[in-house]
Formats: C-alpha cells, sequence, structure tokens
C-alpha cells in the first residue's frame, strides 16, 4: 500500500483519541486449567433455558430483518413492570441507550455529570457526544446527592447515576434519589442506570419507574446482561418520557435489536422463577462471601448488586492478590481505572467458585490474618 503524507490523510473529530478506551475485564489465564471467571458480573445460573429455545428458534429467521422498534419487546417489558411500551426504547445493551443519550442531549460546550467511581462509559459517552466530563465525588464510595447538585451548573446537559453502582455496589435509598430528581433544574437529564436493580433487595431502593412517570427530566436504564445472562446478546432499554424516547428513536440505528436477541429477551421475562432463584442464590452467596472474607481481615463494601468490592492495603497487595487468584484460575476485575486501585471486584460465582476464591484468598492471607 502506498504510504499517504499524514498531512492528508482523514481525521477523526477533535477529542476523540483522548478518550480512554473501556478496558474489560480479563477471561483467561494462560497456563491455568479450569477457569472461573469473576470478573464482569455475569450469572452463575446462566440464562433461563426458556430464553435459550427462544434463541435456538429464532435461527429459522436469520435472513429476515428484526421488527426496528421491537415491538414485541416493549410490550413484554411493558407487561412485566407495568409500563406504557411507548414511553421504552430499546438498545444494543443500555450501554448504547446511555451513548445514544449523550448524543441527543449533550453537544460541544455542554456538561455531563456521573460520580467518583461511577460506570466507565458515561465519561466515554460524554466525551464521544463533544461535551465535559464533570466529576461529582462521593462520600464513603457512596453518590451523594449534595455533592452531585454542587456540580451542576448552567452548562450541566445530563446527570449520570448508576443505582445500584458498579463497581462500589453502594445504594441511594428512594428518598435521596427522589431528592437529587427534585433539586435538579427541569432542563437537565436525570439518568438512572438500574442494571443491577433486581439483584437490589432493600425496602429503601426503587429502580427509577416512579420518578420517570412523573417527571419530564428522567430516565431509567435497564439491561438483560445482568440477572437475564443475556450479556452475549448486547440487550437493554430505557423507560423514559415521551419527548425522550421521540429524540432517541429518531438518531438511533433503525434495526440495533436483533431478532434472536429480542426473542431471548421476551421469553426471560417470562420466567420469573429463574429470575427468583437467581436473587436466592446472590443474596446467600453475596452475604457468605462477605463474612468469610472479612473474617481474613480483607474489608468488603456493603453491596446491593451481585458483586463484592475486596479492598487490600495498597495498590500493590491488591496486584499481588489478583495474580495470586489468576493463578488458581480465579479471574477477579481490577478496578484502578474507577479510582481504586487498591481493590478488587468479586462477582458473586457459583458455589465452587465461592468456596474456591475464600480459599484462595486464605492461602493469600497466610495464617496470621485466616481466623474464619
Amino acid at each position: 500500500m502506498t504510504k499517504i503524507d499524514g498531512a492528508a490523510r482523514p481525521r477523526a473529530l477533535a477529542g476523540v483519541f483522548s478518550i480512554d478506551p473501556y478496558v474489560p475485564g480479563k477471561s483467561s489465564a494462560p497456563g491455568v486449567g479450569k477457569i472461573y471467571k469473576l470478573s464482569s458480573n455475569e450469572t452463575p445460573l446462566g440464562p433461563s433455558p426458556r430464553a435459550i429455545e427462544a434463541f435456538a428458534a429464532a435461527a429459522d429467521h436469520l435472513s429476515a430483518y428484526p421488527d426496528g422498534t421491537a415491538g414485541v419487546l416493549r410490550a413484554a417489558i411493558g407487561r412485566k413492570f407495568g409500563l406504557d411500551p411507548a414511553h421504552i426504547v430499546c438498545g444494543s445493551g443500555s450501554d448504547e441507550v446511555i451513548h445514544l443519550l449523550a448524543s441527543a442531549y449533550i453537544g460541544a460546550g455542554d456538561e455531563g455529570v456521573f460520580t467518583e467511581h461511577g460506570f466507565l462509559v458515561y465519561k466515554i459517552a460524554i466525551l464521544a457526544a463533544g461535551g465535559t466530563p464533570v466529576v461529582a465525588p462521593e462520600t464513603n464510595i457512596t453518590a451523594d446527592v449534595d455533592a452531585i447538585l454542587a456540580k451542576v451548573g448552567p452548562r450541566t446537559k445530563v446527570v449520570f447515576f448508576a443505582n445500584p453502582n458498579n463497581p462500589t455496589g453502594t445504594y441511594l435509598p428512594a428518598a435521596e434519589v427522589e431528592r437529587l430528581a427534585d433539586s435538579l433544574p427541569r432542563d437537565v437529564l436525570l439518568v438512572i442506570d438500574a442494571a443491577y436493580a433486581e439483584y437490589a433487595t432493600k425496602g429503601d431502593y426503587a429502580a427509577g419507574e416512579a420518578l420517570v412517570s412523573t417527571r419530564e427530566n428522567v430516565v431509567m436504564t435497564r439491561t438483560f446482561s445482568k440477572i437475564h445472562g443475556l450479556a452475549a446478546l448486547r440487550l437493554g432499554w430505557c423507560y423514559a418520557p415521551a419527548e425522550v424516547c421521540d429524540a432517541l428513536n429518531r438518531i438511533r440505528p433503525p434495526f440495533n435489536t436483533n431478532g434472536p436477541a429480542i426473542a431471548a429477551g421476551i421469553a426471560a421475562l417470562e420466567d420469573a422463577a429463574h429470575v427468583e432463584l437467581a436473587i436466592v442464590h446472590n443474596d446467600e452467596w453475596r452475604d457468605w462471601l462477605a463474612r468469610e472474607i472479612g473474617a481474613l481481615e480483607i474489608k468488603t463494601t456493603p453491596s446491593a448488586g451481585n458483586f463484592l468490592l475486596l479492598h487490600f492495603a495498597d495498590p500493590a497487595e491488591a496486584a499481588a492478590a489478583d495474580a495470586f487468584l489468576t493463578g488458581r484460575g480465579l479471574i477477579l476485575r481490577a478496578v484502578g481505572a474507577y479510582g481504586l486501585p487498591s481493590c478488587l471486584r468479586l462477582t458473586v460465582g457459583s458455589e465452587d467458585a465461592n468456596r474456591l476464591v475464600v480459599a484462595a484468598l486464605r492461602d493469600f492471607v497466610g495464617p496470621g490474618k485466616a481466623n474464619g
């Protein structure tokens, strides 16, 4: 290929190459036999058997375009949660919905606010839209409503807020989220990312549907990747005011949700028993892991998700623990990119995986700390 003068080549928009690409958790451990991937918050129960059957049946229709509006999926979501399907927009994972929201509401000179240890995609979406990311500090690695409000200014267009938050597992009670929504200027969009809502079983938690239904500037995003176990299919959705849905539908790709994913998503929603099994498993083993790991004098943050944040003495110890566990085939998520270099995130896994993690951590810390 003939080399072209660098000055003449096509150039991406200003700022694109200043964006740090999202780096997913590792998924392999070279030289290790059996791997337990506990780095991506995937459900150890896998998808509903009904979803698998629906996905397989969809193979007979791969030559046909899917419904461009995902109408049957939106109707199924509406039935499940008691929502108006006209106020639902589906996407290729909730990540795409977040990017669409940023593209629709943030432009050059505008600001998007998110919290200190919030999901990395928020910053990427804001920068990709040409906006300026603004970080609100957290208190005890938990979102702080007053700190968020202090960062909102005349150029703020969107506030992204995960509840529960990844990777910390912390959440804000419904009353605090309502206070945030009520305190924001009416022309600022509040995006509540409720990817882990099904796992948040505390009585003071709410995913956000009621706030969306009563306000014009609140959106709730959800995903099929976590408790429904459909991460490979990339399927998510949002519940939003009519004008927001109209904006998103004007800029989203016309077939951004594929047919097999739609079929599997509908079947997953209909299998309430499978979801309940996943919740029960998570509640039991998340609490067990917290107790057992705490007995090793490794602090964990109380979590409302399907994961735990483990705290080590310093970044060096966290890196050493990560390497030690990887050597045992146990892959956790390093979270230095989230401003937590002394921590690892542990997904609640199968019983075997959970017991192996505790045994490996006991070996890592040595007999002096292994009190459990």
